[in-house]
Formats: structure tokens, C-alpha cells, sequence
């Protein structure tokens, strides 16, 4: 039953292998607990039997996101096995999922991701590679997923744009600075082909062997070009990605317009970066509110 559910997650809802690999993770770990408890058919769990395991994670010491989590994925699984007529109820759908509490991402202002673009030393190759890629992540919000997996086709430097394929497969056009379009330039003709050699590897970014640059390389990279900057808040992969979106919003753009160029599907999660700022939104309720 696991297996029909996660090849639907895959085929019909085009859901992501991270994502697939948690929801089958929390499934295994519950299906696990009931067996423990020697609850070995689906259709002798009852809503208590969920309920428990539920309690069972919280004592576990289990965040309660990660609980609200964990019920998501048992909450998709049942429904899907009632759609599917494996069991006849579904005892798990009156069960209601506590809201999910975004934590804040860290963002950095406009002065220290100028440090950290500016931190690579442009006179090296790897300088020079590195320099072209902080200032692509910056310019266009993508995740460093994505960053990895790109290749020289998917660049259109002449126009302005970049082809991005995020999570789910989906593709989505994203415009690229002239500051970035610079650094990208010089990257491609000074570096890139000295890097390349004799091989024929169409990734954007490569190490000095000629392969592309692992997720893990561009999030060392970030956190010793944040040291070199001085920057004192703490650098996540994504740090570039939140303050794209968060300087964005900030100078007024659309958030439906911010939402297509990071790639997510629901606005909820854009939504997140309107809430950062709060100093600006004090500034606004003065400036407009008639009592201030």
C-alpha cells in the first residue's frame, strides 16, 4: 500500500523526491510504531491508534512542526487508500492538522549581501566561478538545488533570462541582473572552458576536475565568503534566495510576481517574506495611518 501511495505522489502528483523521501520516511516510522504495538492491518487502526502515535512523538522530544508533519503524510496516505478501496473509512481524515508555524528566515540587508558578492577574490579562477555564482543566486532567487543542476543551454545572457526547473519538474523563467549578467559572462569565457578541458559536461558551474559543483561545495563556499565579509548572522543555503524575496517585496513588487519567480506553488509560502520587516511596517502605519 506504501509503495501504490508513494508511485502516486511521484506519477500523478508530480511531488518532489525530497518531498516523497519525507512523507515515505514519516509513513515508515508510523507504520513501524503500530506494528510495535502489534497493530498489524490498516483496517484494525483506529483514530485513538493515530492520536497515540501523535503523543508518542511529541514525547519523543519531536518539534511540532515535525508532528504536524508527520499527520499530513498520515492524513494523504489514508485518503488515498480510501480513494484507492484499500480500506472502506477513512479514520484518519476527521483528524484536523494543527496550523504549521513558519520560523523566519534570516535574511541579510542590501549592504551585507553587497560584502558577500563582492567577498570572492575575481583576480583567481575560483574567484572568479564562485563571484558568478553568489551574484546568480542573489539576482534570481533559485535554490542552490537548482543552481547545481544547471546548464549552459538554460542561459539566455543576450535577453536577460534563465531557465529553472524546481521542484516537481516544473520549469519557470527568471530574469537575470546586469551585474550578474557580467559576472556569468566573464565566468563562461574566462574560466569555464579552461575547467572543461577535452570533457563534454553541460553543467553551468564546475570544479577544477570538470564536474559540476555539489550542493554541499556552494554552501561552504557561502559560509567562508560570509566569514571573509564579516557577516555575523548565520548563513543558511537558502540566505540569498530569502533576501532576493525579501528585498523585492521591500521596494514594492508584486507578491503573485514574487511568488512565479521563486517557484513556489502556493502563496502561502511567499507570504512568509511580508512578515520580516516589521520596522518598515511601523514606518508605513505612521506615514499613512490618520492616528498614528
Amino acid at each position: 500500500m506504501l509503495e501504490e501511495f508513494l508511485n502516486y505522489l511521484s506519477v500523478e502528483r508530480g511531488l518532489s523526491k525530497n518531498t516523497i523521501s519525507s512523507y515515505s520516511s514519516d509513513l515508515f516510522s508510523f507504520i513501524n510504531y503500530l506494528e510495535s504495538k502489534g497493530v498489524m492491518d490498516m483496517e484494525k487502526i483506529k483514530r485513538d491508534d493515530i492520536t497515540k502515535y501523535l503523543m508518542h512523538l511529541k514525547d519523543k522530544g519531536l518539534s511540532g512542526n515535525s508532528v504536524s508533519r508527520a499527520l499530513v503524510a498520515i492524513k494523504m496516505f489514508y485518503k488515498f487508500l480510501a480513494q484507492e478501496r484499500f480500506i472502506k473509512d477513512d479514520v484518519a481524515g476527521i483528524l484536523e492538522s494543527p496550523k504549521l508555524i513558519r520560523p523566519l528566515p534570516n535574511v541579510l540587508n542590501v549592504a551585507e549581501v553587497t560584502k558577500l558578492l563582492q567577498a570572492p577574490d575575481t583576480k583567481s579562477w575560483m574567484g572568479i566561478r564562485d563571484r558568478a555564482a553568489l551574484e546568480l543566486m542573489y539576482a534570481t532567487g533559485m535554490r542552490v538545488s537548482e543552481m547545481v543542476e544547471l546548464g549552459t543551454g538554460t542561459l539566455n545572457l543576450d535577453v536577460g533570462f534563465i531557465k529553472c526547473k524546481g521542484k516537481g519538474d516544473k520549469e519557470r523563467m527568471v530574469p537575470i541582473g546586469s551585474e550578474a549578467r557580467k559576472a556569468i559572462s566573464r565566468y563562461m569565457e574566462k574560466v569555464r572552458p579552461s575547467l572543461l578541458k577535452s570533457r563534454t559536461d553541460s553543467h553551468l558551474f564546475l570544479t577544477r576536475l570538470g564536474k559540476k559543483v555539489s550542493r554541499q561545495s556552494f554552501w561552504k563556499m557561502m559560509k567562508k565568503y560570509a566569514k571573509t565579509a564579516k557577516i555575523r548572522k548565520e548563513i543558511a543555503p537558502h540566505t540569498l534566495r530569502h533576501s532576493f524575496a525579501t528585498h523585492l517585496l521591500e521596494r514594492g513588487a508584486d507578491l503573485r510576481v514574487v511568488q512565479e519567480m521563486l517557484g513556489h506553488s502556493d502563496i502561502a509560502t511567499t507570504q512568509i517574506y511580508t512578515h520580516i520587516d516589521k520596522g518598515r511596517l511601523k514606518s508605513i502605519h505612521k506615514q499613512f495611518h490618520p492616528r498614528p
